[in-house]
């Protein structure tokens, strides 16, 4: 850890040198983000040339966008853990669409039973929705006995056609066209017998025929694609997605004559635009750029798969509450004199994963409520001085320090006895720390997508003549931590120059696991599918 103990007590001075040497380790200089940056435009090139790499730049066949002017009524099914759901997106061809979904609980016995079982229930759940909720959609035939004697109807001598879909299937597969994809593994407390090494568009087709439901399963969707198909639709184009939430990737509109990997197939022959799922969460698992410090190490050690998912640690939900405990505990455990609540933790602060990233958030959304939105001109006046000096600051600065420590205590069970002011400023130092770090790190792989795609130069000084670059973003970080946005920009303003930062559009995706999965059956279709 970063040194925390003093030989001759801990004196504020001392204290203050610990604190400072915690936060050197977190600052992230323009050259630092460069470097990064240069990283993964290798990483992007190793992997869109070869198979078998942690950046996996996976051609997921989707070779066009929405522009928002389709119409049409798809279907999405989407199963990805303990629930399964059923959507019905009607296109409405003004960048607009309604959306009526449905979720079907997953049981134990499902999980693990036998494949068939598994997919007929989710035949079953398409059934269900189609005969309860959707509009549009003709559901499996009738049991009505029909008439010897009548006239054969319209639709008996052209039958309905089937509808399209788009399945959304969150686990391991290898994808090889559109609608093709090849189950690797279950994850996720899935364990059904005889899927793995199966086609998981086949074995969801087959149950679709076996309920002899007019359903066809056109679409194998990864959620970060639909994502960027989501915004799309909505704002007549998008040439990034992206996820900062629970977990991080991005999936980009990339050339097919850059993706070498793809041989001589007929995809490669056919030239255009695809769109490659990146899975940059696992950007520098060997970690020889990331500004890795030892709360990071403790982080990756302890968890279920130590050495990979490196970048995905430094930056996402599920990692940054646990880095932030982690230099909390180092305080509370400093010698000789602690630096933090008295030396006392609580039953939440030493449990593993026990300080939830929302909690980080509630504290820096309680530390800029009533701030003017962060446009840093000048140093605010609550930076000039150094943050543990509480009494140098404003009566409401003061105020908003109470209202972190009452959070403090609520949500992390410790005495109040054991929390003053002072340790309300170093919880809210450390959020801070660890979520400014990660949002200056997510900035480096938007701009890595820019100057891959050709939009900008890394250092700044270019830009193309679009009016916008459009961005889909979704996730919790990106949608709900304070200033995660603004922080992300500042980083992005850093690498590609303003002008380009200018034009970067980051807007929400609406639903990328649903609705794009349902715009990824309608480009299926175009793609005739």
């Amino acid at each position: 850890m970063a040194p925390t103990s003093a030989l001759f007590g801990a004196s504020p001075d001392v204290a203050r040198r610990i604190l400072d040497d915690i936060e050197a380790q977190f600052r992230l200089s323009k050259d630092d983000l460069v470097r990064i940056t240069t990283q993964f435009l290798e990483d992007f090139a190793l992997g869109l040339s070869e198979y078998n790499h942690p950046m996996a730049m996976i051609p997921t066949f989707v070779t066009g966008v929405p522009n928002g002017s389709e119409t049409g009524t798809f279907l999405a099914l989407d199963l990805g853990g303990t629930n399964l759901r059923v959507c019905e997106v009607e296109l409405l061809g003004n960048h607009e669409f309604v959306l009526r979904q449905q979720k079907y609980k997953v049981s134990e016995a499902l999980k693990t039973g036998e494949a068939t079982t598994l997919f007929d229930y989710l035949a079953d759940s398409v059934d269900a929705f189609l005969t309860e909720f959707a509009s549009a959609v003709p559901s499996s035939p009738t049991t009505e006995q029909p008439n010897p004697f009548a006239s054969p109807s319209l639709t008996e001598l052209s039958p309905e056609p089937a509808v399209p879909l788009g399945l959304t299937f969150s686990f391991p597969v290898e994808q090889t066209a559109l609608n093709k994809g090849k189950i690797l593994t279950w994850t996720k407390g899935f364990a059904a017998k005889n899927a793995v090494g199966h086609d998981v568009v086949q074995l969801l087709q087959d149950a679709f025929n076996r309920k002899h439901l007019h359903v066809r399963c056109v679409a194998l969707v990864n959620d970060t694609v639909g994502a960027l198909l989501s915004r799309a639709y909505t704002s007549g184009g998008c040439l990034l997605g992206n996820i900062f939430g629970t977990g991080t990737n991005g999936a980009y509109v990339e050339r097919v004559e850059n993706i070498k990997k793809l041989g001589d197939s007929p995809a490669r022959q056919n030239g255009g635009y695809m769109i490659v799922n990146t899975e940059w969460g696992a950007f520098n698992n060997t970690r020889t750029v990331l500004p890795t410090t030892p709360f990071d190490n403790k982080v990756d050690r302890e968890s279920i798969n130590p050495r990979l998912q490196a970048y995905e640690k430094f930056i996402s939900g599920m990692y940054l509450g646990e880095i932030t405990r982690n230099i909390l505990l180092s305080l509370i455990d400093a010698a000789p004199k602690p630096l933090l609540f008295n030396g006392r933790s609580s039953q939440q602060l030493n449990a593993h994963y026990g300080l939830d990233t929302a909690i980080m958030s509630e504290v820096e959304e309680a530390w800029e409520t009533g701030r003017v939105p962060i446009v840093p001109v000048t140093v605010p006046d609550w930076q000039s001085a150094h943050f543990t000096d509480v009494d140098k600051l404003s009566p409401d600065d003061i105020a908003r320090l109470e209202r972190i420590r009452g959070i403090i205590i609520q949500r992390l069970g410790l005495d109040p006895a054991d929390v003053s002011i002072r340790d309300a400023a170093i919880v809210r130092w450390a959020s801070s720390l660890v979520a400014n770090r990660a949002a200056r790190l997510s900035g480096c792989a938007v701009a890595a997508v820019l100057v891959q795609t050709g939009r900008a130069k890394l250092g700044g000084g270019f830009a193309t003549d679009e009016e916008k670059l459009i961005v889909g973003v979704d996730g919790s970080l990106i949608q709900h931590y304070p200033n995660f946005n603004a922080r992300l920009r500042e980083s992005l303003r850093e690498l590609v120059g303003e002008e380009v930062e200018k034009k970067v559009d980051i807007g929400l995706a609406k639903d990328g696991s649903g609705v794009g999965a349902a715009l990824c059956a309608l480009q299926a279709i175009k793609q005739g599918h």
